[in-house]
């Protein structure tokens, strides 16, 4: 006698009818066309984390604030750097860090998360990615509180250039979008993905010059600091963080982030159009 939970779940689509590059495009076109939906439901996702909260969502700013300070002034003593010049300098690239690691992580669990409204509301699956990505934004733009509070106090030699962190800045949320797509996908149906990202996202931070000057590698190890030329996570903070500050900045941050984007973009498209229609019996 079969289950009663199987008798109510229809059956699955077959996996050649499910494949379609049209149809996987038009998830992505109702997804995007339904932008009342998702952004209402990320902001609700960061309200409902502060419920009851005096300041609400202020605390994210103010978290933001106390990392930037303490470990700011604390990490330039130990490096025998200038604060001025370092405390900007790790608080740019905490707030893209954490908007990296919050796709990611955010990523590996967007569908399993979400399991009710994927069975009971007939949307389109890339709503939830668009949410998370959107609630991450939502957090970054929180942080950009403490850049401008930054501004004021250390005076960075920002100049006009501060424009290019805008294409920069678009170019990390592009990119979020594909890793919460790619990940989201991949996690919901091998659930050990999860954990694993997981267990490398504190070394991938320690490996990332985000804490650490990148000039000091370059000082320290010679020849070898190249190395830190294979991590993407420094690229894609390199292009944003060098125009917040007003420093020197190298093309090849943008072709490689634009490599990036480009590759990954199609990786998850053609995961899109293969396991799309797969989501829903998975999770």
């Amino acid at each position: 006698m079969q289950s009663t939970s199987t008798l109510d779940r229809p059956p699955a689509p077959s996996e050649t009818s499910s494949r379609s590059w049209r149809k996987a495009a038009k998830d992505l076109s109702d997804g995007f066309s339904q932008r009342q939906l998702w952004a209402h439901l990320g902001w609700q996702d960061i309200k409902q984390r502060y419920r009851r909260s005096v300041l609400g969502p202020l605390w994210i700013t103010i978290g933001m604030g106390v990392t930037a300070g303490g470990l700011g002034l604390m990490y330039s003593t130990i490096f025998g750097l200038k604060a001025a010049d370092y405390v900007p300098y790790m608080t740019v690239g905490f707030m893209i860090w954490y908007f990296i690691q919050g796709c990611l992580l955010s990523g590996t669990e967007v569908f399993i998360h979400n399991e009710g409204l994927i069975k009971q509301l007939p949307a389109p699956i890339s709503v939830h990615v668009l949410r998370t990505v959107w609630r991450e934004f939502l957090l970054f733009l929180h942080n950009l509180v403490v850049y401008l509070a930054i501004l004021a106090i250390f005076q960075p030699p920002v100049t006009w250039t501060v424009i290019a962190a805008i294409p920069a800045i678009l170019l990390l949320v592009l990119n979020g979008v594909w890793v919460v797509l790619l990940f989201g996908v991949a996690s919901t149906r091998f659930r050990d993905i999860p954990p694993v990202v997981n267990s490398f996202m504190q070394l991938l931070f320690f490996m990332s010059p985000i804490v650490w000057p990148i000039q000091a590698l370059e000082q320290n190890a010679g020849p070898r600091a190249w190395l830190a030329q294979l991590n993407p996570i420094y690229h894609f903070v390199e292009i944003a963080r060098a125009p917040m500050l007003g420093t020197n900045q190298s093309w090849h941050h943008w072709a490689i982030v634009l490599g990036f984007t480009v590759g990954g973009w199609l990786l998850a498209l053609l995961v899109m159009r293969n396991y799309r229609a797969r989501v829903a019996y998975w999770v």
